[in-house]
């Protein structure tokens, strides 16, 4: 027998002072069997962080065509493809062509992932948006994460205060550069 997603239902209130978002968000996250806590925590920071109308996850690390979240225009086509952990160079060769803006966010710390991307075959990578989410905050926020969370995600300067269920959480996320 196949094993099912775990729904998570999110309460998320967002302010983010760098791009001048406010937004309540009420969201039901599916987490796939085989995704990590972390990676799922990593998803939901980059989905807060990237957050704008026409924004959607994807249907899940099952879906090899999608990225972890995207961002759709009002004709439905896809503007900004957003990839947590270490995407394939294929991957971000394919994205990069087919869509105006490409973002990747890690969940941990990338290691040689960026240098090996250099000697990659990857179109436009030197427009590609890499970022770092600071490892002490996924780590906290995993050791909390719950079926059922109420968050307050704060952005300031890069700088991320997250309450969660009543406790305060912070950290950064950072720019990043391939190569």
């Amino acid at each position: 027998m196949a094993l099912s997603h775990t729904i998570l239902n999110v309460a998320i209130d967002i302010a983010n002072v760098d791009r001048s978002v406010y937004e309540s968000l009420t969201l039901k996250v599916a987490q796939h069997p085989s995704e990590s806590d972390d990676f799922l925590i990593g998803r939901l920071l980059a989905y807060c962080l990237e957050y704008r109308e026409g924004i959607e996850f994807s249907r899940g690390v099952s879906s090899t065509d999608e990225p972890a979240i995207m961002i759709r225009d009002l004709t439905g086509q896809v503007t900004d493809w957003i990839e947590m952990g270490t995407p394939a160079a294929d991957r971000l060769h394919k994205a990069s062509k087919a869509t105006k803006r490409v973002a990747v966010y890690f969940h941990r710390p990338p290691g040689p992932y960026l240098g090996q991307l250099a000697g990659e075959r990857v179109h436009r990578l030197e427009a590609i948006e890499f970022y770092q989410l600071d490892r002490s905050l996924v780590t906290d926020l995993t050791a909390k994460l719950d079926r059922r969370m109420k968050m307050d995600i704060s952005v300031n300067e890069g700088h991320l205060f997250v309450t969660l269920n009543g406790h305060v959480h912070e950290g950064r996320v950072e720019a990043c550069a391939a190569g």
